[in-house]
């Protein structure tokens, strides 16, 4: 699974809207939105908190299962 369905997949699962993330990364909605589309993607430090968030490691954040 590639990054942006991974984290779309993540939020909805969670019950969170790209608002609730987009405030818990400090970014906007429409970079969340981006990343969920494959548009662009985030940078280290984004993707260390958004595994944070999610509480789960970036392996899995990045779709690679161990």
């Amino acid at each position: 699974m590639i990054f942006s369905e991974n984290l779309k997949n993540l939020r909805r699962e969670n019950g969170i809207g790209q608002r609730e993330l987009a405030k818990a990364v400090f970014t906007t909605v429409k970079t969340v939105s981006h990343w969920e589309t494959g548009y662009t993607e985030p940078s280290i430090k984004q993707l260390i908190m958004l595994a944070d968030f999610f509480e789960i490691s970036l392996d899995e954040l990045a779709g690679r299962k161990q």
